[in-house]
């Protein structure tokens, strides 16, 4: 059972399908009244799809209640992750450092995997802009900050032993980074490391969770060795849009249907430096809008 309906439920239900899982939609159903339906069904799992962190944590704990088995921590660790000030104590007793409480610096997002061996994978971080913008990697990282970065969010995620897939944030205020948040499962953003990685996070995550072992991307962690992975854009646009051409670098993750969601689709542009992904992005928002 994938919670969630149109565009949040869209990648869940894809890696379940190439994995050869079979699933059934939420049929706009939520929380109680989804385990209940989850059961009706005959499913064994529950993925909670792009639910927010306070969502997880009552699917997690309903699923447990009722038997059924949940795609993400188990409630306590959930609950835990949760609650910002016990998160933060974890993360300071790991030897996480902490973001300043008063810091209003934009945060630094990094997608995490996490295997049941404790093998641990940062992938590449991304930076929000706007409501329906997101940029990675994030520009205001020099290349030794975004290693640190990346042992700092393996560190945090092993040490409360984390399995699948969670979303370190952080702050940078000066040359500090500070952690403020981590989220379990699946954001909405996870496409823009899937582009520069060439991994697949929504399926990896159900892969982990079932005891598979960690796979590595195509270039080196955080975007080092072979391959630097250039940059990516991703829009979060609504219907009524015109015609996309697609072509090398462009992605569009719509689900069936128009107006199944606000938004609708989600755009991902990159290329091998800024200046491809922007001529790409231009040109995508341009078809769209029919310009």
């Amino acid at each position: 059972m994938v919670a969630g309906n149109g565009l949040e439920a869209l990648r869940p239900g894809q890696a379940c399908t190439e994995l050869g899982l079979t699933w059934h939609g939420s049929d706009g159903k939520a929380g109680a009244e989804l385990v209940a339906h989850a059961l009706r069904l005959g499913c064994d799992l529950l993925h909670p799809g792009e639910a927010g962190s306070g969502e997880h944590c009552c699917l997690a704990r309903t699923s447990r209640q009722a038997g059924l088995g949940f795609v993400g921590p188990h409630a306590s660790l959930q609950a835990a992750m949760h609650d910002r000030a016990v998160s933060r104590q974890l993360m300071r007793e790991a030897g996480v450092p902490l973001s300043p409480l008063e810091a209003s610096s934009p945060p630094l997002h990094l997608p995490v995997l996490v295997d049941a061996r404790g093998q641990s994978l940062a992938l590449v971080e991304h930076e929000i802009l706007g409501p329906r913008h997101a940029v990675a990697p994030s520009d205001r990282l020099t290349p030794e900050q975004r290693a640190y970065l990346g042992q700092l969010a393996v560190r945090g995620a092993r040490s409360i032993g984390l399995v699948g897939l969670a979303t370190l944030s952080f702050t940078l205020v000066g040359n500090r980074l500070g952690y403020t948040g981590i989220r379990a499962g699946l954001t909405g953003y996870e496409g823009l490391a899937e582009v520069l990685t060439g991994l697949d996070l929504a399926v990896e995550q159900l892969r982990l969770m079932g005891g598979g072992r960690l796979r590595r991307p195509r270039v080196g962690q955080m975007g080092h060795g072979p391959g630097r992975p250039g940059q990516a854009r991703l829009h979060l646009l609504s219907f009524p849009g015109g015609f996309l051409s697609g072509g090398p670098g462009v992605r569009l993750d719509r689900p069936r249907g128009e107006g199944a969601g606000a938004p609708d689709a989600r755009l991902l542009v990159w290329g091998r430096d800024a200046a491809e992904a922007n001529r790409r992005e231009r040109r995508a928002l341009a078809e769209w809008s029919g310009v």
